[in-house]
């Protein structure tokens, strides 16, 4: 079993959860897997809108809830980005997400999954990156609770988020994330 490194960060505003996504995004190569979680309204999609312009995407990412699947080939690297939060553990097999980060079927880039939890086999090498809201309750954001519409214009901009690298290409990476000062 490979070496796992952690780093958590606090992000006070948007922008600072901006400007993480966006020095992360710096700093990928090709073959690169994120793992994100998250409850609802932690920052998923927001955190990979940023990655998605950092690496040059010029549309705006959406999540991929009911696609499942968003690949975007227009950046410095093809970035594709994965949902699995309408999906049963048993059900995610079938979508062969291996050969995302294989190189075979698709060209090598960067894989994004939100809602990794659902993954009933993990890569043997990853970046996870866990976003949380601190004020919030973990009752008022479930996995399954529908998220109130008009609650969604009043959730908290700080975020903590940890980034976990597990095996040596991402701890190099997170040694190089952590060189960068994040103002």
């Amino acid at each position: 079993m490979s070496e796992t490194v952690k780093i958590d960060l606090y992000a006070n505003n948007l922008d600072k959860t901006q400007v993480i996504a966006t020095r992360l995004a710096q700093l990928v190569s090709v073959g690169t897997i994120i793992l994100l979680e998250g409850n609802l309204g932690s920052g998923k999609t927001t955190f990979m809108q940023a990655f998605g312009r950092a690496i040059g995407i010029g549309t705006t990412l959406t999540s991929p809830t009911f696609t499942l699947i968003d690949e975007y080939t227009e950046g410095r690297l093809p970035l594709y980005h994965i949902d699995l939060y309408r999906l049963e553990p048993f059900q995610v097999p079938s979508l062969h997400l291996e050969e995302y980060w294989r190189g075979e079927d698709f060209p090598l880039g960067v894989v994004a999954i939100e809602w990794a939890s659902k993954l009933i086999t993990l890569p043997p090498q990853y970046l996870k990156i866990n976003l949380s809201v601190p004020l919030l309750s973990k009752p008022l954001l479930s996995e399954r609770s529908p998220f109130p519409e008009d609650l969604l214009e009043d959730l908290p901009e700080d975020r903590i988020i940890q980034l976990v690298a597990q095996g040596l290409p991402y701890i190099e990476l997170l040694s190089q994330f952590q060189a960068r000062e994040v103002s």
